[in-house]
């Protein structure tokens, strides 16, 4: 029997075929006449144009696709590579600037069938970024003069004028859009960056940042709806995105990664990527597009009977925890272990924890992750490391007590999504222990300085002592909620046996612990690592006689092991149970602090569904 999560079971549809998801994919499209690198172009996916680029020399070539082969057409008048291009503009009507082994100001404008030279720009540069829908309405922003610029000039079909710089001054960027509605993503200022400007036609504005920092990359769409896929960062990468005029997200990869400087034409749904480099030039071509608008496409909680099967089918989440996998996120700001968090994948807040050695620095620094990307907030009163957090609390409200500095302390803050507030005291000062719930009703128990046993709970105002833990110990995780949690693993307190771990798991039912079933791996050091419900939980990492990347799934009676993280311990859980959540930071070997974040996902599967 199949049980499915998430199903909304109001309708079934009938179909003949099965629903595809609405994701993109590249498909291998007609080789390059010749490969090479720093080669541009514009067009759409049946109709483009590749012009100029880097083969053992600098090239005037021009070449021709009809969306499936490419044939050789005029060339430039003038050999060159690195320039910039119009990209948006149609097959017949665009215009190449810049570029050369040297930096020229030289331009030239495409009829179709042949190549003019037109008005210079007034900076000589190579490496810029190329933006215009026509031959006569164009911007050339960015490059190298010789060295890194800002400045933009506005092409009106007969002359360049300059206009306001970038905020940023790079090389190596990408730019997709018109002359008075762009975009311009990553490149080098140097080093390689992720930053986006959009142009209003008067203006540079910084909006979201890529992902993935990167250079030599290319791009297609418009300044609402656009793609940036390969280049360099630093080796090359396949990575493509796509920005919806506020954010990007990470879809499917190239299937060639290549960087070096590639073709990118095209709609967000139906693009040309061509050329490049990967450790030499390459002519492969690749289309990209989305699903057709005619094909019915899943939506989580859509139920359907295929007639041709003769099945009825659900697509969700497979109850429980099914076999998900760790994709790396974004990096701390600052690499950190033995902190504490709360929230939930995309929504998570990381405060506190203790830097790498020799200076072991102690933060009160508070990072706050949107499910891409760290930033910096308000600091807490008090730093330390080791401490514990409501970890089912969110990223607006939220509490963080115990710890350690040059003393182990009792101190409680809450957290209203601006700032720390001092509120009362633990009534034994503890660190190393496991907490959890939320901002208004939390448990503390175990750690250091506390019998190991000590539990503690918050009504919101203040920590009243409650019923001990069955068996005492410090360095465990633990997750849920102050009437139904759970934790796991640990030091043991005394010394039981000469490896000191705990594979002991105990549940709270808001007044009493009961012991359950065992950890497959006893392991200390694995702190905040965990994240979930009573019922549905998660715990990675940790230290038995080495660092370890252990990863257990809880289902509410027994542990499973999973795919394992990056070897390390001390980390930070964040998440709210089941398919989605984070660990961050921790150390690794010999006690470095880790800035990595990875992140456990479980999408949705289409599955059969039957009644018993």
């Amino acid at each position: 029997m199949t049980t499915l999560k998430n199903l909304k079971g109001t309708a079934i549809q009938f179909l003949d075929a099965d629903p595809v998801q609405y994701v993109g994919s590249w498909a291998s499209g007609g080789d390059l006449n010749t490969a090479r690198r720093r080669v541009l172009g514009s067009g759409i996916q049946t109709a483009a144009i590749a012009a100029a680029g880097f083969s053992t020399t600098a090239l005037a070539l021009t070449e021709s696709y009809n969306g499936s082969s490419w044939t050789e057409v005029a060339d430039l008048n003038t050999n060159r590579d690195s320039g910039g291009m119009s990209g948006n503009a149609p097959y017949s009507a665009t215009i190449y600037f810049g570029g050369g082994n040297a930096n020229t100001a030289n331009a030239e404008t495409w009829n179709g069938s042949a190549w003019t030279e037109v008005g210079n720009l007034n900076q000589a540069r190579n490496l810029a970024a190329g933006i215009g829908a026509t031959s006569t309405a164009a911007l050339a922003t960015g490059g190298e003069a010789p060295a890194i610029t800002a400045n933009t000039e506005l092409w009106d079909g007969s002359t360049w004028t300059e206009v306001n710089n970038l905020n940023t001054a790079r090389a190596f960027a990408a730019g997709v859009g018109t002359n008075t509605e762009g975009l311009v993503f990553g490149g080098e200022t140097y080093p390689l960056i992720a930053l986006t400007e959009a142009w209003d036609g008067t203006n540079w504005t910084e909006v979201g940042d890529l992902n993935t920092a990167r250079s030599s990359l290319a791009g297609s769409g418009v300044d609402t709806d656009a793609l940036a896929f390969g280049g360099n960062a630093p080796s090359v990468t396949g990575a493509t995105e796509n920005y919806n005029g506020t954010s990007w997200t990470e879809v499917a990869d190239l299937a060639t990664a290549r960087g070096g400087g590639l073709v990118g034409v095209g709609t967000s749904s139906s693009s040309l990527a061509a050329g490049g480099s990967t450790t030499a030039n390459v002519a492969v071509t690749e289309e990209w597009s989305f699903p057709p608008i005619t094909a019915t496409i899943l939506q989580e909680g859509d139920m359907w009977f295929n007639s041709s099967s003769s099945t009825l089918k659900g697509y969700g989440t497979a109850a429980g925890i099914p076999a998900a996998t760790w994709a790396s996120g974004g990096n701390l700001n600052v690499a950190k272990n033995s902190a504490a968090g709360a929230g939930t994948q995309t929504a998570g807040i990381f405060m506190g924890g203790r830097g790498s050695p020799p200076s072991n620095t102690v933060y009160a620094q508070t990072e706050l992750y949107n499910g891409s990307t760290w930033t910096e907030v308000n600091d807490m009163n008090t730093g330390r490391y080791s401490l514990s957090g409501a970890n089912s609390g969110s990223q607006t409200a939220t509490l963080a007590f115990g710890g350690y500095d040059t003393a182990i302390l009792a101190v409680t803050e809450s957290w209203d999504g601006t700032n720390w507030t001092e509120v009362n005291d633990l009534n034994t000062a503890g660190s190393s222990g496991s907490g959890f719930g939320t901002q208004t009703a939390a448990i503390f128990t175990g750690g250091d300085n506390r019998s190991y046993n000590k539990t503690e709970s918050w009504n919101g105002t203040s920590w009243t002592e409650t019923t001990d833990l069955n068996t005492a110990r410090a360095q465990m995780a633990g997750f849920g909620i102050a009437t139904a949690g759970l934790i796991c693993g640990g030091d043991l307190y005394p010394v039981t046996s000469p490896t000191r771990l705990a594979v002991q798991t105990e549940l709270w039912d808001g007044s009493s612990w009961t012991e359950t079933g065992d950890l497959n791996t006893g392991r200390r050091r694995i702190g905040n690592g965990g994240f979930g419900t009573q019922t549905s939980g998660l715990t990675a990492g940790g230290y038995t006689t080495t660092y370890v990347a252990n990863t257990e799934t809880w289902n509410g009676t027994s542990w499973t092991e999973r795919t394992e993280i990056q070897t390390r311990d001390n980390t930070t859980g964040v998440g709210g149970g089941g398919p989605l959540g984070f660990i961050a930071g921790g150390g690794t070997s010999p006690g470095a602090a880790s800035n990595a974040t990875e992140e456990w996902t479980a999408p949705a599967v289409v599955s059969t569904v039957t009644t018993s």
